[in-house]
């Protein structure tokens, strides 16, 4: 494994206290065969030529960031989980990665979108982000580059969208939103963490989508949360506290969004130790409450009927969220206490995404 170099006490200012983890598809600099891990088909009994209609939903919290340059994929490679020598293949346009501190706790999650063969002007990679963060990812970047043959730039003229079939058990994974104005699409990929979250589209933040996509109708952010917390889908800082996740625990693996295979990358150690032990005792598991999401406090902890430890309650919407469960206790009724400090009881489930395999857990 290649060493990795930190950069000076400009970088430990950075990434102290900050955290992140694991990697599924890297290969530094050389190419070697990758194996992913695989997810069940939640509709491979279905029709194929069933045309779906889709309800799209605006992300406002999600920000795009465009890398380019020559020395774009090894300055990449090094400092996220997942390989960006995939991305060099026709057949994958976006992946799925954490940028990860030294200790190899989650800095942030994000999902990078191939602009290779694209007419617009645009070229290298998007990267898209929480946009809470986007100022610190951009330093963080920038510390990172040094002296590389890298471009780094925010891109507020465009728009992120998520596009999610109406008639899931008919169309996922199976059918492709159906564009009627190719020309103002920059990018249009199914989301590569799992095929419940349907497909991505970048536009024009100028552009109608009702325009752009036939059949369409939109939804309001809230619903775009309210189905993640319900599939048990983590994304952004309130569901991987910046320095505190750790990707294995917060299923890099399922959403394969990391390399074991690559080289060096920051934070790689103990990630890949954790990796090779075999041993996850914890896991990001999706949560049923009694009480509204609003009167919990994140990061609160979460004990058995009997009193046991069980983990820690992370965030969520209404009586849907994620909740870092000991597998111990998964299968039993959690509680913890709300704000008013009444008692909130919780139920722990098996997302239908994840690997039916124990060998791929």
């Amino acid at each position: 494994m290649q060493r990795v170099i930190l950069f000076g006490s400009a970088f430990r200012a950075i990434v102290a206290g900050s955290a992140g983890r694991h990697a599924h598809y890297f290969l530094c600099t050389r190419h070697e065969s990758v194996s992913r891990t695989q997810i069940r088909k939640h509709s491979q009994d279905q029709p194929t030529n069933y045309t779906g209609h889709f309800s799209f939903y605006s992300l406002p919290h999600r920000t795009l960031i465009n890398v380019s340059g020559e020395d774009m994929n090894s300055f990449l490679q090094g400092i996220i989980t997942n390989d960006t020598a995939l991305l060099a293949e026709d057949a994958l346009r976006a992946m799925y990665s954490h940028m990860l501190n030294v200790q190899g706790r989650t800095l942030y999650d994000i999902i990078i979108y191939s602009l290779k063969g694209n007419p617009n002007g645009l070229n290298g990679v998007l990267l898209e982000c929480d946009s809470i963060v986007q100022e610190s990812i951009m330093r963080l970047l920038k510390v990172y580059k040094i002296r590389r043959k890298v471009n780094i730039s925010l891109c507020p003229s465009l728009s992120l969208w998520a596009l999610l079939p109406r008639n899931k058990d008919a169309v996922l994974g199976k059918s492709k939103p159906e564009v009627t104005a190719a020309e103002k699409v920059l990018v249009l990929e199914k989301d590569p963490r799992t095929e419940l979250m349907g497909w991505r589209m970048i536009t024009s933040c100028q552009d109608n989508l009702h325009e752009i996509v036939s059949a369409c109708q939109q939804g309001n952010t809230e619903e775009y949360h309210r189905h993640r917390y319900e599939i048990g889908l983590p994304e952004g800082v309130r569901d991987f506290p910046p320095g505190e996740a750790l990707p294995l625990e917060s299923n890099l693996v399922y959403m394969q969004g990391i390399s074991f295979s690559k080289g060096c990358y920051i934070g790689q150690e103990l990630t890949a130790r954790t990796h090779h032990t075999g041993v996850i005792r914890k896991r990001l598991m999706p949560v049923t409450m009694s009480a509204p999401a609003e009167n919990l406090d994140h990061g609160a902890a979460l004990e058995t009927e009997g009193g046991k430890p069980a983990g820690k309650y992370r965030a969520g919407i209404d009586r849907l969220g994620l909740g870092l469960i000991r597998l111990a206790h998964a299968k039993e009724s959690l509680k913890l206490k709300s704000s008013d400090n009444t008692m909130v009881t919780l139920q722990a489930t098996v997302p239908d995404w994840w690997p039916k395999n124990s060998e791929d857990k």
